[in-house]
């Protein structure tokens, strides 16, 4: 059997951002599906605002809908290509009776434009008619239309240029100061989580390793998968050296994986009781815990 997310445990506090990072496969994009149940979970409990969300059916769930939206990672196919501008934003508010009038549901619509930085000529446009940097705005009001409090950002900027990224991402955190949104936001790039997260959760393998705020995490990773994920970030400096660290070995099935570590047969500090029992998260305290055996022991 495969655990595509295996128990995984954190909370996010209203307003903030958790990063989650981890390689392909990790299971960080399923937990954002699970959250906004896209995906069911088969076992666990998803808290929002203190309700098992995964009890919700019927009315109960589509109200849920609108308390959380998602961005997806690729903005040209998560467009209906046979939709313009306006009616991809107007289409959730319309699925869920919002505005009665044809005149607020237009108002609304230039609002979102607005709010997201995009042009009202372009409000007939087709997604082929848009750039990506413009296509992932239209998808950015889309989620915002309902209003929602939490958004999951599913690797929102991994398919465009650089310049692009960080406009998408300081619109993002501008968003939040604004609105007050709290996010999800998945990638796998430490790089673009440090800039807009204020807490990080580094996955392996459908489980969490190390959680920690974005700065302490940096300062003092204590996984050792962490720390070599750290170490593959280019340094812009000549003067400043970073030791890369090279993972050897083969990845565990996460079919039926054995009770122990993950990450043992990748590790460089692993021990017989690595291979042999599966860790728990340990609490280092300042809301830092990490999964691991010898993270006492792990040279900074």
């Amino acid at each position: 059997m495969l655990h595509a997310v295996d128990g995984v445990d954190f909370t996010i506090d209203k307003g903030k951002t958790i990063g989650v990072v981890g390689e392909s496969g990790c299971g960080k994009s399923t937990m954002g599906r699970l959250v906004t149940r896209l995906t069911d979970a088969t076992d666990g409990e998803i808290l929002f605002n203190g309700e098992n969300i995964l009890r919700l059916k019927g009315k109960a769930l589509k109200e849920h809908r609108k308390r959380v939206q998602i961005i997806f990672q690729d903005p040209f196919s998560s467009l209906n290509p046979r939709k313009t501008v306006y009616n991809t934003i107007t289409e959730p508010l319309l699925i869920h009776n919002m505005y009665s009038s044809k005149k607020e549901l237009e108002r609304r619509a230039y609002e979102l434009m607005e709010v997201v930085g995009l042009a009202e000529r372009l409000v007939n446009a087709y997604p082929h008619e848009l750039d990506g940097g413009r296509r992932q705005r239209v998808g950015i009001a889309r989620a915002l239309a309902l209003e929602p409090e939490f958004i999951v950002c599913d690797e929102p900027v991994s398919a465009l240029d650089v310049s692009i990224q960080a406009q998408i991402l300081n619109l993002l955190k501008r968003l939040q100061q604004q609105f007050g949104y709290t996010y999800m936001f998945i990638t796998h790039d430490l790089s673009v989580v440090r800039h807009i997260s204020t807490d990080i959760l580094v996955m392996y393998l459908g489980q969490a390793v190390e959680k920690a705020p974005a700065k302490e995490l940096f300062a003092n990773p204590r996984h050792p998968y962490t720390q070599a994920l750290l170490s593959a970030i280019p340094v812009p400096s000549l003067e400043k050296k970073t030791k890369r660290i090279l993972l050897r070995g083969e990845i565990t099935s996460p079919i039926n994986p054995k009770d122990a570590c993950r990450f043992a047969d990748r590790c460089n500090y692993a021990t017989e009781q690595c291979h042999n029992h599966n860790p728990v998260m340990n609490d280092l305290g300042g809301g830092h815990t990490v999964r691991c055996w010898n993270y006492d022991s792990l040279s900074e």
